[in-house]
């Protein structure tokens, strides 16, 4: 059995314009990767140029109202290949956040259940003030950038894992990392706080069997769309 067809006969609303593509010569695919990368160097650049005063604000701001600790928000992803890196986000959580999910959700049955379903909680308790307009406006996710021109992440792909979460994706592993990571993907566009964990296996696979650089270049320009109107962000 091709577990990647199989996830595709659920249902699923495909984005439109993205039809199952036919194989591509290797010549395409290598020229492909080229330009995709170069795409991601631009890209990269832009997003470092908005990173620099953007970051000054949010220290700025944490001054301000007192907000203590690191600005920035490294954790362990799995990339391509299935190797980790460390992927950078502006904290928008308390100190020692991890921690205290863990008791939280050991202390609240509703929330254990809906940490389950969708891998995060609509009203996270330890969500910082900054980090509430921050992840409203899906600002925290630009220090991704550095990732983009580290070569960990590109600007569009499958949403970087975390470790404890790769015994979950089981059989689509292989297929879902054989992609590198990106900012931004159909996960992104369709509404990512209202989608399961079971929704964004099925969308990474639908990317898996699509991405081309055409199809790329529309979700960075829904992307873009989608942020600027506030749609789908956490």
């Amino acid at each position: 059995m091709d577990v990647g067809k199989d996830v595709l006969s659920l249902e699923y609303n495909n984005i439109e314009d993205l039809v199952l593509i036919p194989k591509r010569s290797k010549i395409i695919l290598k020229l492909e990767k080229i330009l995709k990368r170069l795409l991601d160097i631009l890209g990269g650049f832009c997003g470092l140029i908005i990173l620099i005063p953007l970051t000054i604000g949010v220290w700025l701001v944490n001054r301000i109202t007192k907000e203590n600790g690191p600005i920035f928000y490294t954790h362990e992803r799995i990339g391509q290949g299935g190797k980790t890196f460390k992927m950078y986000k502006f904290r928008s959580m308390i100190v020692n956040a991890d921690e205290k999910l863990e008791k939280y959700l050991e202390e609240n049955e509703e929330a254990r259940e809906e940490y389950k379903k969708y891998k995060k909680l609509k009203n996270d308790p330890r969500i910082t003030k900054i980090g509430k307009i921050l992840r409203k406006t899906s600002l925290d996710e630009f220090p991704q950038f550095i990732n983009v021109l580290k070569g960990d992440m590109s600007l569009v792909g499958p949403r970087p894992y975390m470790l404890k979460e790769k015994e979950e994706i089981n059989g689509f592993f292989k297929y879902i990392t054989s992609c590198k990571p990106g900012i931004t993907g159909l996960w992104q566009i369709k509404g990512r706080s209202n989608t399961t964990f079971t929704d964004r296996l099925t969308m990474d696979m639908e990317y898996y069997y699509n991405h081309t650089l055409t199809t790329d270049i529309k979700l960075i320009y829904k992307t873009i769309k989608s942020v600027v109107k506030r749609e789908g962000a956490i």
